[in-house]
């Protein structure tokens, strides 16, 4: 899940401008008061001004500051832990921004036998000849044996085509329970309250964590399911298989999730402002062009592509010139 997901899209974007604002030599003691005034109304602003920091980390060396930083940007930053300090923000909320954020799920990617970061596809034979592909911002291990062939998802997602083995059963696990493949092809995506099967070929058993619910799900079909309830099923989504060849279609989907699917692909943030994340969006684009998808959705949708900076982006409504 995107950790920006649970701050609201204004407040990311004040963020991002204030991180602007502050780089400007020119602003002076003034914009970094208005900034202090700005960072206290909210404990949602504090949040996202800590996102946008860590994302503009990812785009300097280890050793120097964020591209085109000033030294009254270095200033703001002394000040930033200050004001965080005394608004008491270096206690529970701090800890409860630090689990909603993306960094502990990579850290635990470090240790999986397969693990992508954004923007990667990765594609592998197993030792008994099944095929995977690891989505963008994905971690697994596998754990084969004589009795049976288990793959953990710890986070993200991956596309199986099974090899065929009479004597051991090919099992799934996420946090949310136990898949096994019947002769199959299917995808499994892990959220962070329920996981996703979507079944192309052969059919697949699904086991909730809690062991209360077991149903078995043919080909074509999809299910939701948590740890101790499977949703009802549906039809297949073929924008869960088309991302290993690395396209991403959209059959009315919200201009929402796209732009959330989006943003696994590429650096930095992409962000899509509620008054357009309703608009339905039809055709493939290119995963790993996501500027050039970015200029389709722009062309066929009253929308504008907002870049606050190069690694911060923002899709809007259309401004039209008045």
């Amino acid at each position: 899940m995107n950790p920006s997901a649970k701050l609201s899209h204004a407040s990311l974007q004040q963020a991002a401008l204030w991180y602007v604002r502050l780089q400007d030599p020119q602003g002076g003691s003034q914009a970094q008061q208005h900034w202090q005034t700005w960072l206290g109304q909210n404990p949602e602003h504090q949040a996202a001004w800590r996102y946008v920091e860590r994302v503009s980390q990812r785009f300097a060396p280890l050793t120097d500051e964020p591209i085109g930083a000033s030294r009254a940007l270095r200033c703001t930053r002394r000040q930033t832990l200050k004001t965080l300090l005394v608004l008491g923000v270096g206690s529970a909320l701090a800890w409860g921004t630090w689990r909603g954020t993306a960094l502990p799920r990579v850290v635990g990617g470090w240790s999986a036998d397969y693990a992508t970061a954004s923007g990667e596809i990765r594609d592998a034979l197993l030792g008994d000849g099944t095929h995977i592909w690891l989505n963008a911002l994905s971690a697994m291990d596998v754990r084969f044996d004589p009795y049976q062939r288990l793959l953990h998802l710890r986070f993200g997602e991956v596309l199986i085509d099974t090899a065929k083995d009479l004597q051991r059963p090919f099992l799934v696990d996420t946090a949310h329970g136990r898949l096994r493949a019947l002769g199959t092809r299917f995808s499994v995506l892990q959220g962070e309250h329920d996981t996703a099967l979507n079944v192309f070929d052969g059919r697949v058993e699904v086991r909730t964590a809690d062991g209360q619910q077991v149903r078995i799900i043919e080909a074509g079909q999809q299910a939701v399911f948590d740890r101790h309830a499977i949703r009802g099923t549906s039809t297949a989504s073929a924008t869960r298989e088309a991302w290993s060849r690395g396209v991403l279609l959209a059959d009315n989907l919200p201009l929402g999730q796209l732009i959330s699917e989006l943003n696994r692909y590429r650096p930095g943030h992409l962000g899509c402002d509620p008054a357009v994340a309703h608009l339905p969006v039809m055709g493939s684009f290119p995963l790993k062009d996501s500027e050039h998808a970015l200029q389709l959705l722009e062309a066929a949708l009253p929308i504008q592509i907002d870049k606050v900076m190069p690694w911060w982006v923002s899709v809007g409504p259309k401004i039209h010139a008045t």
